[in-house]
């Protein structure tokens, strides 16, 4: 009985608990429908205009960033695969402003700066080809084309925030709005079971409670998410209407706090995920049941370097250095390979069995080649920072190298993301202290792991480099 109450329609509940209310009925049903329609259609705009014009924003963000890295690979190696991707790149960001126009049309409230953006996207386009030109007449190098590269890339940069800021904004207006809204469906609900309460049988009274406890929750809901706090989802078992919009509250509120983890945990200088997300990842892969290669990447010696050159050529170091391993990454990584940036110098890799040693001595290699022409002449050449250390005295530190920790379910069973995390760091230290830049894979099985206390030795696999 219950059940086949719940779903009932809101106005098949009106009629049944106040029959001889027919005036009241129909006053509030018509009121009700009219807000909860403006609801809808709110949440509705929320999930199908403000969202996806976020997720684009992101990817224009990394898109922007993309075409440099292309198209600077492009003029040293002058491999035209670069170019087509280039090329596929513009297009992709070409039709994303197509599709920016598309959803904000759909909003009325929302005028944003696409003139701005095209002649800004333009212009960075101009700029970065300019680099294309012969060996001779090449400027990739000329500090003038890479200030100005900057600079293009900057304008355009700020555009899409600001294009981000203003659709932020219609967002949480519209949350505003059905919080408002919410708040005074629920005032006039509470007068109208008031009068129930009185002229009604005790089946209204039961109607009525259902009704507003609903609103009350999604009221509160719409409080919540309007102030960040996006796991306060109404939980509503109604098959009626607002059991519809409860429903379209639990998707809002999780795409919103999936997108709101994704921004706040990003590493705002190499623009990769952080802890969450690599958790989150990890974890999602040991459910499955998947075969994965879990590198624990970190660089050596670089507090040395910071020392010496300063935090700008340091952070200069961090972000070579996430470049290498999405290059890397790209060329010998599965599609489905995963990139992370804990923090500081330590950097995540999620890959396959089969493709992280290949993967790996790459990014060994590409950092052994490219790292140290951030340093000075003289210290290249001699092959060490001298120093001091805290004692004052004369320490001559070595340039940086890259130790690589990697840590497989192939051999043995990894059913938690700390459990990667304690092995990964195990064998982090140890691949530390190897002399160079070193990768150092854990093969051993869950029997090695029962057999450690009665002695047996660890077994590393010797560097690789």
């Amino acid at each position: 009985m219950i059940a086949r109450f719940l779903g009932f329609n809101i106005a098949q509940k009106m009629y049944l608990g106040f029959l001889p209310l027919v005036i009241f009925l129909v006053l509030f049903s018509t009121f009700a429908l009219v807000k909860l329609n403006q609801l809808r259609n709110l949440n509705e705009s929320i999930l199908t205009v403000n969202i996806p014009i976020q997720e684009t924003i992101r990817q224009m963000n990394n898109a922007v960033i993309d075409q440099e890295s292309i198209l600077r690979r492009f003029i040293i190696l002058r491999d035209n695969g670069f170019l087509s991707i280039f090329n596929d790149n513009r297009i992709e960001f070409s039709d994303r402003i197509h599709r920016l126009r598309a959803l904000a049309g759909k909003a009325q409230s929302l005028d944003l700066p696409f003139s701005e953006l095209e002649k800004a996207n333009g212009e960075y386009l101009k700029t970065l080809l300019t680099g294309m030109e012969s060996p001779e007449e090449r400027t990739a190098d000329n500090n003038d084309y890479n200030r100005t590269v900057r600079l293009k890339q900057s304008t355009l940069l700020d555009i899409l925030a600001e294009i981000d800021v203003a659709n932020k904004a219609d967002r949480d207006r519209k949350v505003g709005v059905s919080a408002s809204i919410s708040g005074l469906a629920f005032k006039f609900a509470l007068t109208l079971c008031a009068i129930g309460i009185v002229l009604s049988t005790i089946c209204a009274a039961g109607v009525t409670r259902n009704i507003v406890n609903a609103i009350k929750k999604l009221h509160h809901a719409t409080e919540e998410i309007a102030l960040g706090r996006f796991n306060q989802l109404p939980d509503i078992k109604n098959r009626d209407e607002l059991g519809d919009l409860a429903k379209a509250f639990v998707r809002m509120g999780r795409q919103l706090k999936n997108f709101e983890e994704t921004y706040l945990d990003a590493n705002p200088l190499t623009r990769l995920p952080g802890g969450i997300a690599i958790e989150n990842m990890l974890t999602k892969r040991i459910e499955t049941e998947e075969l994965f290669a879990f590198c624990l990447l970190d660089i050596d010696n670089f507090k040395s370097f910071n020392d010496r050159y300063g935090y700008t050529l340091g952070n200069e170091m961090i972000r070579a250095t996430a470049t290498i391993i999405k290059e890397s990454t790209a060329r010998h990584g599965a599609d489905d390979d995963f990139i992370g940036h804990i923090g500081g110098d330590d950097f995540v890799v999620i890959s396959r069995p089969d493709k992280y040693q290949t993967l790996c001595r790459t990014i060994i290699r590409e950092f052994d080649e490219k790292i140290p022409t951030l340093y000075s002449e003289d210290d290249r050449k001699r092959g060490y920072i001298a120093g001091q250390n805290r004692q004052g005295e004369k320490v001559n530190f070595p340039l940086a190298t890259i130790s690589i920790a990697a840590v497989t379910n192939r051999y043995r069973i990894i059913d938690t993301h700390i459990k990667a995390g304690e092995i990964a760091a195990e064998i982090k230290e140890y691949s530390k202290s190897i002399i160079g830049s070193s990768m150092v894979a854990d093969h051993r099985t869950d029997r090695d792991e029962d057999e450690k206390g009665q002695g047996k030795l660890l077994s590393f696999p010797k560097k690789m480099g």
